[in-house]
């Protein structure tokens, strides 16, 4: 078997671990066998996180557009049902932007869901 010396692309692969592990701590960013786990474990983690994040910022939107609805005395999922009825789409980013900036803008909103639902038959869930 010939043998193999891989002085430059070794240390290129080197060079682009300690790129990436840069500022983790202790051995983490200085030797290799540890920059190596170290960088994997990160890509898991930005991989897993990217969507993740997805989903921790709809259920903070929910939160924020269901405490502004009770505060207009609706529920939240009241609040969605009048929306649909009066055929507004408004994603649950733009609501939860509206209740926190423009309470204004949402009390107007409420007020349209609630003559919207009251006005209409509740249904019958079976």
């Amino acid at each position: 078997m010939p043998r193999v010396k891989r002085g430059t692309v070794r240390r290129a692969n080197r060079k682009k671990l300690a790129k990436l592990t840069k500022g983790y701590f202790l051995n983490k960013s200085k030797l290799y066998r540890f920059m190596k786990e170290a960088a994997d474990k990160a890509g898991r983690y930005a991989f897993r996180d990217r969507r993740r994040k997805k989903r921790d910022f709809r259920r903070l939107w929910i939160l924020r557009i269901s405490a502004a609805a009770r505060s207009h005395q609706l529920t939240y999922s009241q609040f969605i049902h009048g929306l649909k009825v009066l055929a507004i789409a408004l994603d649950r980013k733009m609501l939860a932007e509206m209740a926190v900036k423009d309470q204004a803008a949402f009390a107007e909103l409420a007020g349209k869901v609630k003559q919207a639902t009251s006005s209409q038959p509740p249904t019958a869930h079976s």
